[in-house]
């Protein structure tokens, strides 16, 4: 027996085909999934698994809040799946493919051959019916002062039908469930017998709910209704010359159908095709204009959805930001340690709520202090996350700080195990003993820190190695130079010296230097706020491009 494929569409448009030679595929929001889309807001953390079962598969869902689908109905209890089955769930479509199966429960497009360019050359058939929204609302309020006799069982039920829709539209479902409750309503309206909604993501339409099987749809009625905003009524298909000789028209012996655009005022985000068997229920032009107002209703209703799902979205991600800056900042030091014969700080402000940038202080019972600068590449949660594992590496590390050189080449070397490969680190650490003023220093490709001399002169620490996770196997070096008493130390990040101003020009290490030799005689507290306000001017008070950090050592 082949093994089967299963064919996974993303929200985004992109396909992924994976041969079913696992046991359980896990699929939700939450990392610990087998497939993790964590930008998916209609997907729960767990949402679904497909799992094998003897020689057949089945879909379970987990109890998702949105639910799962297969081909339009709610997935209420797992299902064995069959050949050409859609699961949707959230804005993912899984097709379930054996290679060999007829598109059963696909829909699929066709392009037709010069009798469907009737269809948009202004000369439709007498079968054919076209209609638009604008078109309907410029009639009824030409129209609507006088209705004939005639007409009035016709009205009645028609707004029967759009009070049902709105009543039913009104709630606040989940945005898979409206599809499957539009096409009910929609089949409903017009005693139609199978239908198919879909939505257009981006420049593709993507099933969203499906009453029927086996659906060929003319890729003319489809650009039709898209492109020129129009519905679309045949009334007989096997009368119609573009289509009596479809083979899909035959099959499900077809005789009227509809294709009606999701428009709301201003642009449209899908469509509604419903087609009927019987030969005495021939769709009617007032079945067609009730569909088009009805499609109307729903588009309005599925954007205002989708606008809550994404502010919901918004807002989690603004809380689960909010709590992953709270536990960053734990990790960075409360405060600055006191330290005998040295005046130490440390400052941070990340350019987004969370951030990649690191410094910590380590005191010893000999009174030395190590101070660490590092910044990871990128920015946001995923650099976050490689600080917090960098911090903990440190921590470990920093217990023996005999030899700097060693520990940055043993950090370097579980750093490169961990870290993408997309992603670096740069690093720097020294130990100051304030008892002699020797500082001695390692540099893994971090912005060399600036020593300023008591009187103002300004060096940088020289001695550079490659960021960390860059190579696996490089040996790190360390120096030592002499503080004397009055001299201070100044490490900083890259967002200090690259901070631009409205010309584009980065303040960089001259002018940074400059506002340190200004103010060399302040304490560290003191000229940590100099250097901020400085940036401040400098940027003209616009938010930092990059995360923020100095940390600054007076030996006194």
């Amino acid at each position: 027996m082949k093994t089967p494929d299963l064919i996974i569409r993303s929200g985004d448009g992109s396909t992924e085909t994976l041969s079913m030679t696992f046991d359980r595929l896990s699929m939700g929001r939450s990392p610990m999934n087998d497939r993790s889309y964590p930008d998916d807001g209609g997907l729960s953390r767990e949402h679904l698994v497909v799992e094998r079962s003897g020689e057949a598969w089945v879909v379970r869902d987990l109890g998702s809040k949105n639910g799962t689908q297969v081909n339009g109905a709610r997935l209420a209890a797992p299902r064995t799946l069959q050949p050409g089955d859609l699961i949707t769930a959230g804005h993912l479509v899984l097709k379930f493919s054996t290679g060999d199966e007829r598109e059963s429960s696909e829909v699929v497009f066709y392009e037709g051959g010069a009798e469907e360019a009737d269809l948009t050359s202004g000369t439709p058939s007498s079968s054919t019916v076209i209609t638009s929204l604008k078109e309907l609302l410029a009639q009824e309020r030409t129209s609507s002062r006088e209705a004939p006799v005639s007409g009035t069982i016709e009205m009645v039920t028609r707004m029967k039908a759009l009070i049902r829709a709105g009543r039913e539209l009104v709630g606040h479902r989940p945005l898979d469930d409206l599809y499957g409750v539009i096409l009910d309503l929609s089949l409903e309206a017009v005693s139609a017998n199978r239908g198919v909604l879909m939505g257009l993501e981006g420049d593709r339409l993507v099933v969203r709910a499906l009453r029927g099987e086996g659906f060929r749809i003319s890729a003319a009625v489809r650009d039709h209704v898209i492109e020129a905003k129009s519905s679309l009524l045949v009334r007989d298909a096997l009368q119609d010359r573009a289509f009596s000789n479809r083979d899909s028209i035959v099959q499900h012996q077809v005789r009227s159908m509809i294709a009606v655009p999701l428009q709301t005022t201003d642009k449209v985000i899908g469509l509604i095709y419903l087609d009927s068997p019987s030969a005495n229920r021939e769709f009617t032009r007032e079945d067609l204009n009730l569909l088009t107002v009805m499609a109307n209703v729903a588009a309005i209703r599925i954007d205002h959805a989708r606008l809550v799902e994404v502010e919901h979205t918004e807002r989690l991600h603004k809380r689960e930001l909010e709590q992953a800056a709270d536990i960053q900042g734990r990790l960075l030091p409360a405060g600055a340690p006191a330290v005998a014969g040295a005046d130490v700080m440390g400052y941070n402000v990340p350019c987004r709520t969370v951030g990649g940038d690191y410094y910590d202080f380590f005191s010893y019972a000999d009174g030395k202090v190590a101070m660490v600068v590092a910044d990871v590449s990128g920015k946001g949660m995923p650099a976050s996350l490689l600080m917090s594992s960098l911090q903990a590496r440190v921590q470990v590390l920093a217990d023996d700080p005999a030899n700097l050189a060693q520990l940055v080449t043993r950090l370097n070397k579980l750093t490169r195990k961990n870290c993408p490969g997309n992603r670096f680190i740069t690093f720097f650490i020294c130990l100051l003993d304030p008892a002699t003023g020797e500082l001695t220093y390692s540099n893994a490709g971090h912005s060399p820190p600036l020593l300023i001399r008591e009187g103002g002169a300004v060096e940088m620490l020289e001695g550079n190695g490659p960021p960390l996770a860059i190579l696996g196997s490089f040996e790190y070096e360390q120096r030592t130079i002499q503080m004397n008493i009055g001299d201070v130390l100044v490490l900083f990040s890259d967002g200090v010296t690259e901070a631009a101003n409205a010309d584009d020009e980065e303040l960089g290490e001259d002018r940074l230097g400059a506002i340190l030799q200004d103010h060399y005689a302040d304490g560290a507290k003191e000229m940590a706020n100099h250097v901020t306000t400085a940036l401040a001017e400098w940027t003209s008070n616009a938010p930092f491009a990059d995360d923020l950090t100095l940390v600054i050592a007076r030996r006194v």
